[in-house]
């Protein structure tokens, strides 16, 4: 089979198309599944850069989507044909995060979805949603379902609270729509008043160009009469996170999901304590959630936004764009 490698040192200019003996099939509980699609994340782009150390001639890309070819023994739940997306904690099945960071995630501490054949275990594996193809599905492992989680699990989202939503990033565009399907006032944030009119057509009630308003905290109480909104999905990190709290209302939710402006910094704990705010970090979420959010998807109809597409031997590219910040929502690889 066809499959993407990271050779050392990693960089965007050591993935190289290989090819690898097609993988065994499947023995009991697992199933086989002929990859279709990929999509980019920070998290992939962190590991193919470097900044996440990975095993050499590791096979990137923690989303994968496609459809089974062969179950093995003991599965009930798929058969031949079934269009499934991976999950990105394979062992994570319900309950809370298990011990051990990304040891566990594909295209981080084991191989990926980067290649054209995948063997393992059916419960690293859901249904898609109804109606979707291969491409909409692989969107949903880690940005869609750190959405969902950062809104309604970790958060309660509920008709008629506001969201704060920032960039168009595929999490941050996936928090608009399942937020506004919920019935939410949503805020977005971005750079570019181009981006913003895109935002608008998918629903934002308000808009803020942070560049043309670098204290979007006051703004969005302004917004808000002087409330705020009742959660934050926060991508930016520590850089960020002061007007994030500053435009939450008393007692309102601050999802921490993002280091774009890096890992660590300064936090204003008298306001988090005057505010009674609840910042909580978090990494993508269970098999059990991913199952809930595609109820979800199946009830509304939500479809995601992609951006561009590239072929699997141009994997390196797809992360350049990503790497220019031109994207709007997700950028997806063709296996």
């Amino acid at each position: 089979m066809k499959a993407i490698q990271l050779a050392a040192p990693a960089s965007l200019d050591n993935l190289a198309l290989v090819d690898l003996p097609d993988p065994a099939v499947p023995g009991p509980g697992e199933i086989a599944v002929r990859l279709r699609a990929s999509s980019l994340n920070y998290h992939d782009y962190a590991v193919v850069k470097g900044m996440l150390p990975t095993a050499e001639n590791r096979i990137p890309m923690s989303d994968g989507a496609g459809e089974v070819t062969a179950v093995g023994e003991g599965v009930t739940e798929f058969k031949a044909g079934d269009l499934v997306v991976s999950t990105f904690f394979p062992d994570w099945i319900d309950g809370t995060p298990p011990e051990g960071g990304f040891q566990r995630v594909p295209g981080d501490g084991i191989d990926g979805y980067a290649c054209e054949q995948a063997v393992g275990p059916a419960t690293s594996w859901t249904h898609a949603p109804d109606g979707y193809n291969a491409a909409e599905a692989a969107t949903l492992t880690c940005a869609g379902l750190t959405a969902w989680r950062a809104l309604f699990v970790d958060g309660c989202v509920k008709p008629g609270d506001a969201v704060l939503v920032q960039g168009t990033g595929g999490v941050s565009v996936f928090a608009l729509q399942f937020a506004k399907a919920a019935g939410a006032t949503v805020i977005a944030t971005s750079s570019s008043d181009d981006k913003l009119a895109r935002l608008k057509q998918l629903g934002a009630d308000h808009l803020i160009n942070y560049k043309q308003v670098e204290a979007w905290g006051p703004k969005v109480l302004e917004l808000t009469g002087g409330k705020g909104v009742d959660c934050v999905v926060e991508i930016g990190g520590p850089g960020t996170l002061d007007q994030s709290m500053m435009a939450s209302r008393i007692g309102g939710h601050i999802a921490l999901i993002g280091v774009l402006t890096g890992f660590a910094g300064p936090v204003q704990t008298a306001m988090l304590m005057a505010k009674n705010l609840r910042v909580q970090g978090l990494t993508v979420g269970s098999r059990a959630q991913q199952e809930e959010m595609i109820a979800a998807i199946n009830a509304n109809g939500i479809k995601p936004v992609l951006d561009k597409s590239f072929p699997l031997a141009d994997l390196a590219d797809a992360f350049r764009h990503q790497e220019s910040g031109q994207h709007f929502g997700k950028i997806v690889v063709d296996i």
